[in-house]
């Protein structure tokens, strides 16, 4: 009897529904599915806290015999070029564990595929690692920066770059060529070495620009992003599938203000949803847009082919019909003074870019820098003391400042990057400032879509910090956009979303 019953069992499940996918196949945040790959059945895990928005990886403490792959796999499937960044930290009560972590693209989830790493090892040394064919031979490129907490991964066609750094402090970037794995590759977090767990945060998958996409066209979807500036702690907020920018903040902490195709929009931070604010026929609107200290009124640059470009306008933060301010352009808006009187602006007169001042109810502008070069991003301090801009007067961009009647014009930056648009803090303690690599721009231009840093330092002067590292440039920060009460600022990074 024993027989028939397990033979009618049998056919039974020939026309059953097949089994659910494993947990490890399933979705994990942002990821595709998890997987234990390598030696052994020892099985780790990944999850995902959508309130920290941050992953912890997890594996079984181990031995891995040399030359052997045995890692928990985060991944998601990619095609073409990509970057990939996060900061790693250990969790709470592992201070004894040091797993080896970092990012992997690789052609298969079988062990020993063809794949690129990169890696910070258990004894701290950080790793562009490759293995070019199916069990091949690993090689490896060390950098010298050792204990490093922000990895990032970018492929660049058959290179692949590793771009590492301690928080706080600038990338070091090791890269390989001429290194041919498939278009399309599963990519994502890891957590290897003799096992433990690890967090990670601020985790961003990013499709960058085609190589053909024209110079300085907007064409990427957008992230709007909140960053704690004293831990450098990253909030993803709202993800827009084509251009948002230059976020400022309302005095009362709920809104924030961005530009997008011509319009501006307020951004209710309670509900997470935009809104189109009214300005009446002025609706070819771009980043250069700033509000009054008293947050009553709101400064707006549109540009308006038959006056010769961008043009300033005022209009009530609650919307309404602008008021014209400057006669001609292109006029750049980039701040107000505190008492509400002037607004100072970057101004292309007889081909020369400088920073004019003119009266907030219109009338006679006023020049305040005549150095060969473009002088751009001018803004006041809170306390209405000086005006900081940034200028390539003297090879390379950096922030300068000076008094409002544009006397005593000096350097506060020193050099090592390109940087722009200074943003003072509330208190006027501190300022927060885009920073583009020397190597990937010229001096005068802030494109879009490039490797930039945001950093700050004091206003009485000392070493700049890095405290975000993303793909972004124009657009990511050219306004003011400080919280009111000066522990955050917001921000926008960008990525294709529908090259995903």
């Amino acid at each position: 009897m024993i027989k028939p019953l397990l033979l009618a069992l049998a056919l039974s499940l020939v026309g059953a529904a097949p089994p659910s996918r494993p947990v490890q196949d399933r979705p994990v945040g942002e990821f595709d599915g998890t997987r234990s790959i390598g030696t052994g059945r020892q099985t780790g895990t990944a999850r995902y806290d959508a309130a920290g928005q941050t992953y912890q990886l997890t594996r079984p403490a181990g031995a891995t015999p040399p030359g052997k792959e045995a890692v928990q796999f985060l991944w998601k499937r990619l095609k073409g070029d990509f970057l990939v960044y996060a900061r790693y930290r250990l969790p709470a009560g592992a201070a004894g564990s040091r797993p080896e972590v970092g990012w992997t693209a690789r052609t298969s989830l079988e062990p020993e595929a063809p794949q690129v790493s990169a890696a910070v090892s258990a004894d701290g040394l950080t790793t562009l690692r490759t293995r070019r064919t199916a069990g091949g031979e690993v090689e490896e490129k060390l950098a010298t920066l050792k204990e490093a907490d922000v990895i990032q991964l970018e492929r660049r066609g058959n290179t692949f770059l590793l771009w590492a750094a301690r928080f706080g402090e600038p990338f070091e970037i090791q890269k390989v060529e001429n290194l041919a794995l498939s278009d399309e590759l599963y990519v994502g977090l890891f957590l290897g070495g003799k096992g433990g767990a690890g967090v990670f945060e601020e985790v961003r998958i990013t499709i960058p620009a085609k190589p053909d996409n024209p110079p300085g066209r907007m064409t990427l979807g957008s992230r709007l992003e909140l960053l704690d500036v004293t831990t450098g702690k990253r909030e993803h907020i709202f993800t827009a599938p084509n251009s948002i920018q230059a976020p400022n903040w309302t005095p009362d902490g709920k809104t924030l203000i961005y530009n997008s195709e011509g319009l501006i929009y307020t951004f209710d931070l309670a509900t997470r949803k935009p809104a189109v604010l009214n300005t009446g026929e002025v609706k070819n609107n771009n980043n250069d847009h700033v509000l009054s200290f008293d947050g009553k009124r709101l400064g707006l640059s549109s540009g308006v082919r038959e006056l010769g470009g961008s043009i300033i306008y005022t209009v009530p933060v609650t919307g309404g019909t602008p008021k014209q301010i400057t006669p001609r352009g292109p006029s750049y808006l980039h701040g107000w003074s505190p008492d509400g009187k002037f607004l100072v602006f970057c101004g292309s007169r007889n081909n020369e870019f400088d920073v004019y001042k003119i009266p907030a109810e219109g009338g006679d502008e006023i020049r305040l820098t005549d150095a060969k070069g473009l002088d751009d991003g001018p803004e006041y301090s809170p306390d209405g003391r000086y005006i900081y801009f940034n200028s390539n007067r003297t090879g390379t961009m950096q922030i300068w400042r000076m008094k409002p009647d544009g006397s005593g014009q000096e350097p506060v930056t020193d050099g090592a990057f390109n940087d722009w648009f200074a943003h003072i803090s509330p208190d006027g303690k501190q300022m927060v400032f885009l920073s583009f690599l020397k190597d990937e721009v010229e001096s005068g231009s802030h494109p879009p879509y490039k490797h930039v840093y945001l950093r700050t330092m004091p206003v009485s002067g000392g070493k700049p910090r890095v405290i975000a590292y993303l793909y972004g440039g124009q657009g990511s920060i050219n306004t003011p956009s400080w919280s009111p009460d000066g522990r955050r600022i917001a921000f926008v990074s960008n990525t294709d979303e529908t090259g995903r």
